[in-house]
This record gives structure tokens, sequence and C-alpha cells, in this order.
């Protein structure tokens, strides 16, 4: 699907809503029928989620580029958890502070896009 917003064109998906909130719902159903909601509390999972994106780095450490030719098909599936463990941690930030990821984005890759327009050198 095409957005446009102010003049830039924004490719979206339209499952990725969805799939973020069946992600939510699946975190909150895990967190409740293990009476862990207490403490997930936005310092709690944003602290978590820095854990998290330190430990995919661990696997790059040292590695030249981290290049597909450098990573081992199981420091590939390590990496793979490790990912899903960040996108969970952020689904469920985004759920405390009520924060659509998806239209948050989007809209950022608006912004992103004003700011740095095709041809601009860096």
């Amino acid at each position: 699907m095409k957005r446009t917003n102010g003049g830039v064109t924004i490719l979206a998906m339209t499952d990725a809503r969805s799939d973020l909130n069946d992600l939510r719902d699946r975190t909150r159903q895990f967190a409740r029928e293990r009476d862990w909601a207490q403490y997930h509390t936005p310092k709690n999972l944003a602290m978590a989620l820095s854990v998290e994106v330190a430990e995919v780095a661990e696997h790059f450490q040292w590695l030249a580029t981290g290049a597909a030719d450098e990573i081992s098909d199981a420091q590939r599936q390590a990496i793979r958890h490790e990912l899903a463990d960040v996108l969970l941690y952020l689904v469920q930030l985004a759920d405390k502070m009520d924060v659509d990821l998806h239209a948050a984005a989007v809209d950022k890759m608006v912004l992103n896009a004003i700011k740095y327009p095709v041809g601009r050198k860096l």
C-alpha cells in the first residue's frame, strides 16, 4: 500500500499493524498467565530491551563486518532468538506507553525522508 504524507511516499505493509497487535496480545497473555505484568513497568521493559540489544551486538563483536559469511548457522539461530527478544520487549514497552508502533514507524520514515531527501549527500 502506498501512503503519501507531505509529498513523501511511504510503502506500508497492510499486515504489519495486525502482526504487531498479535504479538502484543500474545505477550500480554504470556505475562498474565505467569503473573509477570506487575514487573513489566516501562522502566523495567526499557532496561530489558537495552540488555537484549546488547546481546544482539555481542554476536557481532570482533567480526570484521558481520556479513553472512562470517556467521555460522548456530550463530544465525542465536541472533534470530535475540532479535525476537528485542522485538517482544519493544512491543511490550510500546503497549505500556500506548504507542502504535506501526504508525510511529511510518511517521518516523516520513520525517527521515524529509530530513534526508533522495540525492542528499551524507
